[in-house]
């Protein structure tokens, strides 16, 4: 089941980036709107400033070695490098995205400091303690362990070091919640099948992983009202004619995916998706 969801992963990615890097830029994220999500803000500063939110609700503020699990075209990790002043590590499932990243980063004049690689995050190729900032936006939901994820983020942090994961989560399942519904599972299946998810588990699930590793000083969060504009503004970016041109030289995944953009957006809506954060630090 691994090994066919990763290749999924990759060819999803593979033929998708260039396009969402044409239309929509570097930064492969939702957007921040306000608390409420009730600002009007061009897209691409949305999605800066949900990086400049999250750091601030962190509390990160210095960072020298970072690590970007599930990096894209190395958006968060050249923007972290550069603001930090820090050597930046970034990881993705897909080749097309690592290479881009590495021309990004050449362009960036940051070649010396970031290195970008085709990398399970389920067996990450580093060692124990490598990196006191471990940042992790928008790649949870495609890991089909979450616990074994976590637990990888934990071993390559040092102590005292900060772990950042911002995730697609579903709505709170468990007593005095009540479960999910056929209808909303059915939902969720929709997106997993669409977006090459394997599942995606509450933010209070989460949290009780991270109880059991050796983490401290662990906050959540919820932010979906804060993004969920997001998808309104990418189904509209959607309509573009670069956009169309595009989708049509992209493959039936990403076609498929555009088409679906709706269900997310109806997600959000409904309750059933929830933009999910955690954060904690090292012991």
């Amino acid at each position: 089941m691994t090994s066919t969801l990763y290749r999924q992963i990759q060819q999803f990615y593979d033929s998708s980036s260039s396009l969402w890097e044409q239309i929509w830029g570097e930064h492969m994220h939702h957007g921040y709107y306000g608390p409420n999500g009730d600002l009007k803000k061009d897209r691409r500063q949305a999605q800066i400033d949900l990086i400049e939110e999250l750091l601030s609700w962190a509390g990160v503020q210095q960072a020298d070695r970072i690590l970007d699990v599930g990096c894209g075209i190395g958006g968060s990790t050249l923007y972290l490098a550069e603001k930090f002043n820090a050597s930046a590590w970034g990881i993705t499932l897909s080749p097309v995205q690592a290479a881009r990243a590495k021309e990004r980063a050449l362009a960036a004049g940051l070649s010396a400091r970031t290195d970008f690689q085709v990398a399970d995050a389920l067996n990450m190729p580093f060692a124990d303690a490598s990196f006191d900032f471990v940042w992790a936006l928008e790649s949870g939901e495609h890991m089909p362990d979450k616990e074994k994820f976590m637990q990888e983020c934990d071993r390559v942090l040092k102590p005292g070091g900060t772990f950042l994961m911002v995730t697609w989560c579903h709505r709170p399942a468990t007593p005095p919640n009540a479960p999910l519904t056929p209808d909303e599972q059915k939902h969720l299946e929709e997106i997993y099948r669409v977006y090459c998810l394997p599942y995606v588990i509450s933010l209070p699930e989460y949290e009780a992983i991270a109880r059991n590793l050796s983490f401290q000083n662990i906050r959540t969060a919820d932010w979906s009202k804060a993004v969920a504009p997001f998808w309104d503004i990418v189904i509209d970016s959607a309509f573009d004619l670069r956009a169309i041109f595009g989708l049509l030289c992209s493959g039936w995944g990403t076609i498929q995916a555009a088409l679906s953009l709706g269900l997310m957006k109806q997600g959000y809506e409904r309750g059933l998706i929830r933009f999910g954060l955690l954060c904690a630090n090292k012991q």
